[in-house]
């Protein structure tokens, strides 16, 4: 599977996802990561890729030209066409089921907005699928961007060593992860919960489905709710 960033500040996408399990995966060519700097499809020498927005207001509007000069140069490359997300607050949210729903494609491209976002114009004529990551506002599309990449590649096969991994976690049969423990078995008075300890797996995954419950409830209760609607 392979991701391409479109952006104006590549090293932030490159930088970040160039350690631990991620950053192994593409250096074991599990999955492949491109970034593709916007600022490189300008027509000025100041390879200005922003401009004041029609009407007035605070902030700058990415141009539309280089955006889609950039689009083009990467669908146009593809033996196929890539599933292209926008990263904005208006977009549909992203969700572990999202997540395994990309981890189906060959080929995601990522457009990152910046400033105060992206000449609408541009939307209209590419036409991608908006993303949400959350309802807040971030400086720009960089770190939502990671956040998508992050989540998708790790249910790629191959990218976790262990295989369980990507299915017994958070979200993935709707409730959150149940307590983790490790040694020492006893830490500054406080016990590792004896059923960890008895070997009988059986009663360990009951007690695991447990604390998942209560903890879903207790932090998530919502999540309880929405498959009981469901």
């Amino acid at each position: 599977m392979r991701f391409t960033v479109l952006t104006l500040f590549p090293d932030m996408i490159t930088q970040t996802l160039s350690h631990s399990i991620i950053g192994r995966a593409v250096r074991e060519g599990l999955i492949g990561l491109n970034t593709v700097d916007i600022r490189d499809f300008t027509e000025n020498k100041h390879r200005q890729a922003d401009d004041y927005p029609y009407g007035g207001g605070c902030g700058m509007v990415m141009k539309p030209e280089p955006v889609y000069r950039a689009y083009k140069h990467v669908t146009e490359q593809s033996e196929l066409m890539p599933r292209v997300l926008f990263m904005t607050p208006r977009g549909r949210r992203f969700d572990q089921a999202f997540a395994r729903e990309l981890s189906g494609e060959r080929s995601v491209v990522i457009l990152c907005g910046h400033y105060e976002g992206i000449d609408e114009r541009v939307m209209e004529l590419i036409q991608p699928e908006c993303v949400s990551v959350g309802d807040y506002v971030l400086t720009g599309g960089e770190i939502p961007a990671i956040t998508v990449i992050d989540a998708v590649a790790r249910l790629i096969p191959g990218v976790l060593k262990n295989e369980g991994s990507s299915t017994d976690e958070s979200f993935t049969d709707g409730l959150l992860e149940y307590p983790q423990y490790t040694r020492p078995a006893e830490f500054m008075g406080l016990k590792v919960p004896e059923i960890l300890l008895s070997g009988d797996h059986g009663r360990v995954n009951e007690w695991r489905r447990q604390k998942a419950l209560e903890i879903t409830k207790d932090y998530r209760p919502d999540m309880l709710e929405k498959d009981s609607d469901e």
